[in-house]
């Protein structure tokens, strides 16, 4: 029995020990948002224009870009530097996570239906929010 009551004992110690990590906020937050944009879910291929040569114009990183054509298929991939157009803060992280928009519509392909975590579409929503918008033309 006192074995018993000692490995409960252990095991509630532990179980209080074990704490959820902390939700990352600020720079670290950003910096999460930078590496899911730009090494998992690559924002950039669409929604960055593309020079003459067809690479990435970096200096207008999400700032809108034209797609091929296709059938059935979107021709502009819209700007989302800064939060896109019409979207709150909230109103993005949760089409991260559900893939509708506000207005209950979905995008056209190629855009994914993407199904992010909660934690993961603020970090992405942050590091988007984090980066200037298009100048009005």
């Amino acid at each position: 029995m006192r074995k018993f009551m000692m490995a409960a004992l252990a095991g509630a110690m532990l179980a209080a020990c074990a704490q959820e990590p902390a939700p990352l906020t600020g720079a670290a937050l950003v910096e999460r948002g930078d590496y899911l944009v730009n090494g998992v879910v690559l924002c950039g291929d669409c929604h960055t224009p593309r020079l003459e040569n067809m690479a990435l114009d970096e200096s207008r990183e999400l700032q809108g870009g034209m797609l091929p054509p296709g059938p059935g298929m979107a021709s502009i991939a819209p700007a989302l530097a800064g939060i896109p157009a019409n979207y709150t803060e909230e109103q993005f992280i949760a089409f991260l996570q559900t893939g509708v928009r506000p207005d209950g519509s979905h995008p056209l392909p190629p855009m994914p239906p993407y199904r992010l975590n909660e934690e993961d579409a603020r970090a992405v929503s942050a590091y988007i929010e984090s980066l200037p918008k298009a100048a009005a033309e």
